[in-house]
């Protein structure tokens, strides 16, 4: 897995323990284990991280990409691609501390994906957050990975999501373009900062509640936690969010935020191909106490 340090003078174990979620025991052992450079470099714990150095982590479990089964919502599936429906509270790709029982765990059982983003993130060609549901496009194999990722990268991917938001948005539509880059109070979130990565966020009412507005949201960027950081920063963080807004939960299902609509030129047909997915019971049951 590699990193690129966003700011100076963090100590490389601070990062690591961070954007990886695990404490700083686990990493400080990974370093001891040389499973860590800088810049291509072995480097101590306390290392002063400088913006743009290169992290690379290369650790290894016993089990780390075991296939399991794993009841999966697949819409669509050909030699090439796949689109998933994710369900609520599965996280994506295995990660440092949480080796199994991921989506891509569940994949494998079910078929071949592609290598190229070598043993840590096979087939994934973007993510969502775990208690975030909805359509994933997944490469079963490297040519189609390859395509999608530029697809992605040059912004010709459609991804649409709803959300359950706090408070009454008076606009029917508006766009958010803030920087999103990782929070300096808080390394495991994120924040809006001048000095972070372009970000746009599309959004439009769809209804209006007393206390709350459901909305749809189409991306520009993908950066982690765009739409709740975005959301957050403009006063209305979407509802059920454990980690940003500061308000009271309904449960720990997770923020209403649901992937809907999902669009993409398939890789080897050229076709553009579109695809949709109902709101979860996690995320219904929400909105039904403010109907």
């Amino acid at each position: 897995m590699k990193y690129q340090a966003e700011e100076n003078d963090i100590r490389l174990d601070v990062f690591l323990a961070s954007v990886l979620d695990v404490s700083r025991s686990q990493v400080t052992k990974m370093i001891k284990n040389n499973e860590v450079l800088v810049n291509g470099k072995v480097v101590k714990a306390g290392y002063l991280l400088s913006v743009f150095d290169t992290v690379l982590v290369n650790h290894k479990e016993e089990d780390y990409l075991t296939p399991s089964k794993m009841d999966l919502d697949i819409i669509y599936e050909d030699e090439d691609v796949l689109v998933v429906n994710k369900a609520n509270g599965v996280v994506v790709h295995p990660g440092a501390g949480n080796h199994s029982g991921t989506l891509v765990n569940g994949l494998l059982y079910h078929t071949k994906l592609s290598d190229v983003n070598g043993n840590e993130r096979p087939g994934i060609v973007h993510r969502i957050d775990a208690y975030t549901t909805g359509l994933l496009m997944v490469a079963k194999n490297n040519k189609a990975h390859e395509i999608l990722a530029k697809e992605l990268a040059s912004k010709k991917t459609y991804r649409k999501y709803v959300a359950l938001v706090w408070g009454v948005i008076l606009n029917d539509s508006g766009e958010i373009d803030a920087p999103i880059g990782r929070s300096k109070n808080d390394r495991k979130k994120m924040a809006v900062r001048a000095d972070g990565k372009e970000a746009i966020t599309h959004f439009k009412v769809l209804k209006r509640f007393e206390k709350a507005t459901l909305i749809e949201l189409r991306l520009e960027t993908g950066r982690t936690h765009q739409i709740r950081v975005h959301m957050d920063y403009i006063g209305h963080p979407v509802v059920n969010d454990p980690v940003y807004g500061n308000r009271k939960l309904f449960d720990d299902s997770g923020q209403c935020l649901h992937a809907k609509e999902l669009g993409f030129i398939h890789p080897r047909t050229g076709e553009y191909m579109q695809f949709d997915s109902e709101l979860p019971l996690c995320f219904t049951n929400i909105l039904k106490k403010f109907e």
